[in-house]
């Protein structure tokens, strides 16, 4: 038997003729032909797609495959002929014991023929993580917005002139690719466990395959001309949302690479003072809020989590740090909020007035029966507090010593059954927390007042707040 030996960095496929007579050696070994990544960061998982043209021979090819230091997922290793019509037909797949790493492919040819194969698994090791910079303008009104994306190679293996595909979305699998990849020799009863695992993975495969499918026919995979400027193309994938890296990126094992994802040059934004101690602490926040959506400049698609960091224009070719953060994914058309912490140009006190207690309710030992004073009962040294109301009267003091108006929105939550009354024209934000909004003016103050009854004891029916007026 003669060999020849075909290698890319990181996996080996050995191609071998029988010994039969109808069978030559093969005269070349072409190299790898593409390659595409399509990475999914939930699950530290990434999809290869390779395709090559081999010469095959008239009878049995033996082919060879090793994942040796790398973090290849062996349950996941699939060979495909592109050109059904090429009379070639897999015969087995088999993971020899004595050769950990390594599976054998037996591929028969009718004839001699040169076919395109595609080979696909899965591996482990290369993420990616967006990044966005901000820039705003001098009065505080537009900014640039560049998203990026950066790629990491860790699994072991470079990946020369690859298509690079990144996936915004989650998927489970029953098992990680970075453990499989480690296991090495593979005993009898691994293999069928393998084969188990395989079918979980196979069955993802071809949710994607069919999906994928469906969108190129929609012509939703339509790539720009190698002249244009280099883009990622955005497109929607079932319950997943793929940025395709226009043109090909060699991606070298250890190696990171960051890219630009879009770039929105004038986003219009607006700026709000809120006070919500759920999610900023009990602080009032000065914020940049924006839209993920067209009318902003920002394209039509979601935003994946990554560090966000914001500056602005200081007017003398300079640029002042304003914040970084983490921004979480944004769908389309939702809000983003840029929190820049407190601003010591507006100060806010909550300042309580006034507080007192009324409506008493009485029970007597023995009895079930409750009674007020206040309805005219008389109260006796034995009977014992059996309900009343909380009375606190507020006010949240806003200065602004800005040179511009703001605005302002205040969220508090009260436990219990409160009847929040007050002038301002709440609205309830959710069943026990009361939202309010006004403006302030340049130099100016604004006295925000309210009155909380909390109902206690027997005078407590339900446990929610309701809005009253303070007249009502």
């Amino acid at each position: 038997m003669s060999k020849k030996w075909m290698t890319s960095i990181g996996m080996v496929m050995w191609l071998a003729t029988s010994a039969s007579a109808e069978n030559v050696d093969l005269s070349t070994i072409p190299p790898r032909d593409t390659v595409q990544l399509t990475i999914y960061n939930g699950e530290d998982l990434t999809l290869v797609r390779e395709t090559r043209h081999i010469t095959f021979k008239k009878g049995l090819n033996p082919l060879q495959f090793s994942w040796a230091n790398t973090l290849i997922d062996p349950t996941s290793v699939e060979l495909r002929f592109k050109d059904r019509a090429g009379g070639l037909e897999l015969i087995d797949t088999a993971f020899p014991h004595d050769k950990p790493q390594m599976l054998y492919w037996n591929v028969r040819s009718e004839r001699d023929v040169d076919a395109e194969v595609e080979i696909t698994y899965f591996t482990s090791g290369i993420t990616w993580a967006a990044d966005y910079v901000c820039v705003s303008d001098p009065a505080e009104e537009v900014m640039s917005f560049e998203g990026f994306v950066r790629i990491t190679n860790n699994s072991g293996e470079d990946y020369a002139d690859a298509q690079i595909r990144l996936v915004v979305g989650t998927i489970n699998l029953v098992e990680k690719v970075a453990e499989l990849a480690r296991r090495g020799a593979i005993s009898k009863d691994e293999e069928d466990e393998y084969r188990k695992g395989l079918k979980t993975v196979r069955t993802f495969k071809k949710k994607f395959a069919r999906a994928e499918l469906r969108d190129r026919v929609a012509g939703r995979l339509a790539m720009a001309t190698a002249a244009a400027p280099k883009e990622i193309i955005k497109e929607g994938l079932s319950e997943y949302f793929i940025y395709t890296i226009e043109g090909q990126e060699t991606i070298r094992n250890t190696w990171s690479k960051r890219m630009r994802s879009f770039q929105g040059k004038r986003v219009p934004f607006r700026i709000q003072y809120r006070y919500r101690p759920a999610e900023y602490g009990d602080q009032l926040v000065r914020l940049f809020l924006l839209r993920n959506d067209d009318a902003s400049d920002l394209g039509t698609t979601p935003l994946p989590n990554g560090a966000l960091r914001l500056f602005r224009d200081n007017g003398r070719e300079g640029l002042s740090f304003l914040v970084q953060q983490q921004i979480e994914y944004v769908p389309v058309g939702q809000e983003i909020v840029m929190n820049l912490g407190h601003d010591p140009e507006v100060i806010h006190e909550r300042i309580r007035l006034k507080s007192w207690r009324d409506d008493f309710w009485y029970a007597r030992e023995g009895f079930t029966v409750y009674y007020s004073p206040q309805k005219g009962h008389r109260i006796r040294t034995n009977d014992k507090v059996a309900g009343w109301d909380d009375h606190q009267q507020w006010i949240e003091r806003i200065r602004n010593n800005r040179e511009k108006p703001i605005d302002v929105e205040i969220r508090r939550t009260f436990a219990g059954h409160v009847a929040f009354r007050s002038d301002l024209a709440p609205v309830l934000h959710d069943y026990r927390t009361p939202q309010f909004t006004t403006t302030v003016e340049p130099g100016g103050k604004q006295e925000l007042a309210y009155h909380l009854v909390t109902h206690q004891g027997y005078n407590k029916k339900q446990d929610n707040v309701t809005l009253e007026e303070e007249n009502g």
